[in-house]
């Protein structure tokens, strides 16, 4: 007497693969098999090998053999074993016969059963045509007068196989772990970029370390990236990832780079009411408060005055690398002019006001 029931399940491993079969562990002396046709493509590949886990579900012995299957179905599936598959949420191979109103005519076994139109396929909705005379696998969702009224459903299979499908990325795509992406579209926003067949956002501000204002001027459609993931909902299906936490961080030794007092060149990168944004290396910004502006005053609209990517000459007066903040004096003409004076008065050996032209004659 077998130990197992018509219809059990469990998870197996796969102890060897043949041309025609599949054997699989049954934790005692003797193996299982399963008819190796379960598991080839369209092409004919084997898509199966050893040491692969498997969800089998028992359909009997014959001629001496444990037989398993990964669905139940075809013409081996009797009323005994598409019952079990009800009672246990077994997946059935079906075949689509027809489409009638409101859906199509499966036959699993012996049996025929409907699927509604709402429950045929899942992300890949077709036409109903190109369903018609197709093997699919089911879920029987009703059972009903021994078998005479019976409901199954192909969307449940998509989504069972969609989840797991997204346990396994949410095991590999975690916040911190450096990915390989493609670009698959560039928005407004930024880019959604492709991650082991999982679609995520790239935001614009994730770009680089400078303000981006067209996305389409970092990334190109087809272009193959290294990002770092920053942010995963696996319940709303969304993952964020990151071009700029890859970048060196541009703070690091500012202070020394950038001391007080020195004269930067740079381009105005933002305006706010409240004065402009000077960006003097690579994601590095300093403000230029508007009390330091010359020749506005508080209520003046600094749009009208600046633009941005004009250049602009500033002083350092401020910066705290640490709490990455810079403060900004412009660099005049009038306090080049100060300053040019201030070397002119100096003196020279004889307490004399420096002259170039007395200098000469000096010679």
């Amino acid at each position: 007497m077998n130990r197992f029931n018509i219809g059990d399940s469990f998870e197996t491993t796969v102890v060897a693969v043949t041309d025609t079969t599949v054997f699989v562990d049954l934790s005692a002396k003797s193996e299982g098999v399963i008819d190796v046709a379960e598991f080839k493509d369209d092409n004919g590949n084997i898509n199966v090998k050893e040491g692969d886990k498997l969800k089998v579900f028992f359909t009997g012995e014959l001629h001496g053999e444990m037989r398993f299957t990964t669905k139940i179905g075809g013409s081996a599936a009797d009323d005994t074993m598409i019952e079990n598959a009800w009672k246990g949420g077994i997946p059935v191979e079906g075949h689509v016969e027809a489409e009638i109103k409101g859906g199509f005519e499966v036959k699993l076994g012996g049996k025929r059963a409907f699927c509604p139109y709402s429950q045929m396929g899942f992300k890949d909705k077709k036409e109903p045509a190109a369903y018609v005379g197709r093997t699919m696998s089911f879920i029987i969702t009703e059972y009903k007068n021994d078998g005479r009224d019976i409901l199954v459903s192909n969307r449940k299979i998509g989504e069972s196989e969609y989840a797991a499908s997204l346990g396994k990325l949410a095991t590999q795509i975690t916040e911190g772990a450096v990915v390989d992406a493609t670009v698959e579209s560039i928005e407004k926003f930024g880019a959604f970029v492709n991650i082991m067949g999982f679609r995520a956002l790239l935001p614009i501000s994730e770009m680089s370390l400078d303000r981006v204002n067209d996305a389409g001027e970092v990334v190109q459609v087809g272009q193959e990236l290294k990002v770092k993931v920053i942010h995963t909902d696996w319940k709303n299906e969304r993952v964020s990832v990151s071009l700029k936490a890859l970048m060196a961080n541009p703070w690091e030794g500012a202070g020394a780079r950038f001391p007080v007092g020195s004269k930067q060149t740079g381009k105005i990168s933002r305006i706010a009411e409240f004065g402009v944004f000077v960006n003097i290396a690579p994601g590095i910004d300093g403000l230029v408060h508007i009390s330091d502006l010359e020749d506005v005053s508080a209520n003046t609209n600094l749009r009208k005055v600046y633009k941005v990517g004009q250049e602009m000459s500033v002083v350092v007066e401020k910066i705290n690398a640490a709490e990455k903040r810079l403060s900004l004096k412009p660099a005049s003409s009038a306090e080049q002019d100060s300053a040019a004076a201030k070397y002119m008065s100096s003196q020279d050996d004889d307490g004399e006001t420096y002259n170039p032209f007395a200098a000469l004659l000096k010679k």
